[in-house]
């Protein structure tokens, strides 16, 4: 069995079950996969995260990781400008030849970030939270 995260044409998200990967796309070939909120058959796979397993320690448990993690952070933070919640936008600017090209580093919601990558817009989430209070 194999779960997905769904979105239809009208943009709604939902999750489904399915036997096999070919299972999911022969039911979408014949339409017979459906939007639970609006019943559209146009539905295609989201973006996701996989689900592993592992027997690995978790990486806030490990203090070589939380080191790791905290170099990158300091690293990060500074060779490239915080941009907060204007990440989007100005991540747009520099794409766009706008303003001039530089490293930046902020805030985005999952929105915001899968329309900059279907833009073509090169990004990648951080893994940890920025240091810097935004409220």
């Amino acid at each position: 069995m194999i779960r997905y995260t769904l979105r239809c044409a009208r943009g709604h998200e939902f999750e489904s079950w399915f036997q096999s990967a070919t299972a999911f796309d022969t039911l979408t070939a014949r339409g017979a996969v459906s939007c639970i909120e609006c019943g559209g058959t146009d539905v295609a796979k989201s973006l996701m995260a996989p689900a592993v397993a592992s027997t690995a320690p978790r990486l806030e448990s490990d203090p070589a990781h939380v080191r790791t993690i905290e170099a990158l952070r300091r690293e990060i933070e500074a060779r490239s400008d915080y941009v907060g919640r204007d990440f989007a936008a100005e991540a747009r600017r520099i794409h766009a030849g706008d303003v001039p090209q530089r490293m930046i580093h902020g805030e985005a919601r999952l929105d915001e970030a899968r329309a900059l990558i279907e833009e073509g817009v090169p990004v990648a989430p951080l893994p940890f939270l920025p240091a810097r209070k935004v409220n």
